[in-house]
């Protein structure tokens, strides 16, 4: 029986090699893992693991094709919904997704869906398998604001759909969050990010780097004076969020978005080049999402000892569990049931240390998580020398400010339909530029749902 054959581990580097470079964790399957891997999927009538993928693959369609070694038809399948495979098999949340949906997880162990379908999203790049062609040109022009996961998918299929897309980008690199956020070790920038974007150029979709949407130019004059029948708002949410606690102002205390953008885009590992960083000998990161993973898993790798201090328990950590796994092999101390109370500084001014308090749990919060409370005369300080607040992020209130119409919520966040529409005719958003930071599977179904917004706006006025 399928369901008795046990779940193909990946092979990876070892934590003590791995911690010292930026090579990527995980080496993927090679071909005969991943049919043996693909031979445990039961191939459901109803397969619940399509319904919790946020892009809506045809899962057991695409797994069925590797197993057969049919892998340009499961290729073609992935492609039909998702234009980043390489990059969602190995940074998206499959545990509480689509693994977590599958079946053979209630009694074993469930189909290894990521890795498959990053399987199958290399073995594309390396055979410049097409996938899906673009239509014949409609003669309609969209504008997309940001080369994120959101952006990237709007535009993937709406060039599939005939029309004349261009994004524009506010860096001087492609791929948003996907290479100013997340570490090499975990995604490889030149050997998948780019290759996966030129997969988007085949279909002829335009890039524009160092135009920054409310400066360089405007929404009013892309839609008035270029021309664009319709403009997509996928610019993430890159404004980091601090505690509000005495200190955070001292030299040594950094934003994760600041820190992980030296590391990734500017490339402060690489002694080729000349971006500096500094971790000293001891590094405290404060949060416990997929962000604060990066980041002290990066401090790592940079030199420092390096510590997690998170208000609540494991159990509530929001991080991926394989990242937090990994962060743990690798020799990441974890201080939980900690929240910071003041930055402390040396007689130059720079951080020496964190005072803390101890926390306990109490009531389910709105999120429905316990809500984390001080324990009174629990005080204590931890030594370091840098302080990394992972605190989340909120969207850039620039585009509000240039953009006559356009309405956000208290968080700065765009509000839209569930269509994607936002109050300005014509303008679309989604991403983390409407939900705030969240993962790049929600971006990328965001960035579907806006296209055929889009689609269905520029139809209606013909």
């Amino acid at each position: 029986m399928a369901n008795k054959i046990p779940r193909v581990s990946v092979r990876e580097q070892e934590p003590a090699v791995r911690a010292t470079n930026f090579e990527e964790v995980c080496y993927g399957y090679n071909v005969e893992e991943a049919q043996t891997e693909a031979s445990r999927c039961l191939n459901c009538k109803n397969p619940r693991c399509v319904a919790a993928c946020p892009v809506g693959i045809n899962i057991p369609s695409f797994i069925s094709k590797i197993a057969e070694g049919d892998f340009a038809a499961a290729s073609s399948i992935i492609a039909a919904d998702s234009s980043l495979p390489s990059i969602c098999g190995r940074v998206c949340p499959q545990e509480t997704q689509c693994e977590g949906s599958c079946i053979l997880g209630i009694k074993s162990e469930p189909v290894a869906i990521g890795k498959l379908e990053r399987f199958v999203g290399d073995w594309s790049l390396e055979n410049e398998c097409k996938g899906c062609q673009k239509a014949a040109s409609n003669g309609h022009k969209v504008a997309i604001i940001g080369s994120g996961p959101s952006g990237l998918a709007c535009a993937s299929d709406l060039a599939k759909w005939g029309y004349d897309v261009t994004i524009f980008e506010a860096l001087h690199k492609l791929g948003g969050v996907l290479v100013y956020g997340i570490p090499e070790f975990r995604l490889p920038k030149e050997k998948i990010v780019a290759r996966e974007i030129d997969s988007l150029r085949r279909l002829g979709v335009k890039f524009e780097t160092d135009v920054v949407v409310g400066r360089t130019i405007t929404i009013d004059s892309l839609m008035e004076d270029e021309g664009f029948d319709a403009v997509f708002i996928g610019s993430g949410a890159g404004l980091p969020r601090f505690m509000g606690i005495p200190g955070e102002n001292l030299n040594g205390v950094v934003s994760a978005n600041e820190f992980l953008t030296r590391a990734n885009l500017m490339r402060a590992y690489d002694d080729e080049y000349d971006t500096p960083i500094y971790v000293g000998k001891r590094v405290v990161v404060v949060g416990g999402g997929n962000v604060a993973m990066d980041a002290v898993r990066t401090a790592k790798r940079l030199g420092a000892e390096s510590i997690i201090v998170y208000r609540r328990s494991e159990q509530e950590l929001p991080a991926r569990r394989e990242e937090v796994h990994h962060a743990k092999e690798e020799g990441i101390e974890f201080k939980m049931l900690t929240n910071p109370t003041e930055v402390l500084a040396d007689e130059k001014g720079w951080v020496r240390g964190l005072r803390c308090v101890e926390m306990e749990l109490g009531e389910p919060d709105e999120s429905g998580r316990r809500s984390p409370v001080e324990k009174p005369g629990s005080d204590f300080e931890v030594e370091c020398d840098v302080v990394i607040m992972a605190l989340g992020t909120s969207p850039n209130p620039l585009l509000k400010r240039t953009t006559a119409g356009l309405e956000t919520n208290r968080r700065g966040c765009i509000v839209t339909n569930e269509q994607g529409a936002t109050t300005r005719e014509g303008v679309f958003a989604g991403g983390d530029a409407v939900t705030g930071a969240a993962t790049v599977i929600l971006a990328m179904g965001a960035g579907r749902t806006a296209a055929k917004a889009i689609n269905e706006y520029i139809e209606s006025k013909k």
